[in-house]
């Protein structure tokens, strides 16, 4: 059998980043042969990533990337099971040439960006290299690239837990980075009450026909009161409605008139929104497994 040396496990550790100790046996594994311990490895690091992939990822980054025109930006969601990854290095690093890819190259989907060249493969092979390496699930979950009709500014929050990209014509770099934090902070669903999903318009409806309904006043001006609901509901969740957070005493509309600006688009990710997390009863874990060994 040939001797695996110190070197011969660094250099394949190199090539594939697969961790020190699982080099070390593809390399006994292949009897030295490199190549066959790469192929060795592939297999390994294929098979934890698959077993790794059925698990919930609810935590993670939004990664962004703004060309040096401020012309071209992307912002990206990447998921991961726990905070703890979502600080490694190697996780920021594929989060960052996602975001990248997806300004240079606009991929249609995640499918679409999973197949793009990355190193020495791809996307999808680079992140299942990284699920193999880690040991716990990871998935781009959406993007978002835009061409900008004026200039792109970004926020990040809380550890990168929340993103926005704007685009804003007109206006100054302060108005720019002002109005990307109050976004962070604010978290608008739409610019304005054009872009409020109709579904989100008629359950709010809903709620206000039944209050209305109790007020026992009568039908005209219980539609009155419906409407007025509505109305106040828009402002809360439109950018344009809302009360600068700097001012609140200051509409985001009156502001942009006031610096003779406009915001064409927003986007605003929050990590794992609408993701179900899976939540663990540490009591009842712990009384199953001193259960289990009672009966044991």
């Amino acid at each position: 059998m040939a001797e695996v040396t110190a070197s011969m496990v660094k250099e394949l550790r190199e090539k594939t980043d697969a961790p020190m100790m699982e080099c070390k046996k593809a390399l006994s594994e292949a009897n030295g042969d490199m190549a066959k311990a790469e192929e060795i490895l592939r297999v390994k690091l294929g098979s934890k990533a698959s077993k790794a992939s059925s698990r919930v990822a609810a935590e993670g980054v939004v990664a962004m990337y703004i060309s040096s025109d401020a012309k071209l930006g992307a912002i990206l969601e990447i998921n991961s099971e726990t905070d703890f990854v979502a600080k490694n290095d190697d996780f920021l690093g594929l989060a960052r040439g996602c975001a990248e890819l997806v300004a240079r190259n606009n991929p249609a989907d995640v499918a679409a960006l999973s197949a793009l060249p990355m190193g020495s493969g791809t996307v999808e092979t680079t992140r299942t290299a990284l699920v193999g390496k880690i040991g716990e699930n990871m998935a781009l979950r959406r993007f978002k690239r835009i061409e900008a009709k004026g200039r792109l500014f970004n926020y990040v929050h809380g550890g990168s837990k929340i993103g926005v990209l704007l685009d804003l014509v007109g206006g100054d770099d302060e108005l720019g980075r002002d109005l990307a934090m109050h976004i962070a902070a604010s978290k608008p669903k739409a610019l304005s009450k054009d872009g409020v999903p109709a579904e989100d318009v008629e359950k709010e409806r809903a709620v206000a026909v039944a209050k209305a309904a109790e007020s026992g006043k009568p039908p005209e001006i219980v539609a009155k009161m419906v409407e007025g609901s509505i109305a106040k509901f828009l402002k809360e969740v439109t950018l344009l409605g809302q009360p600068f957070v700097k001012n609140d005493k200051l509409l985001v509309e009156q502001l942009l008139k006031e610096k003779k600006a406009s915001v064409d688009s927003f986007q605003l990710y929050i990590v794992g929104e609408g993701i179900e997390k899976k939540v663990n009863d540490f009591a009842a874990e712990v009384a199953a497994q001193a259960a289990a060994a009672a009966r044991g």
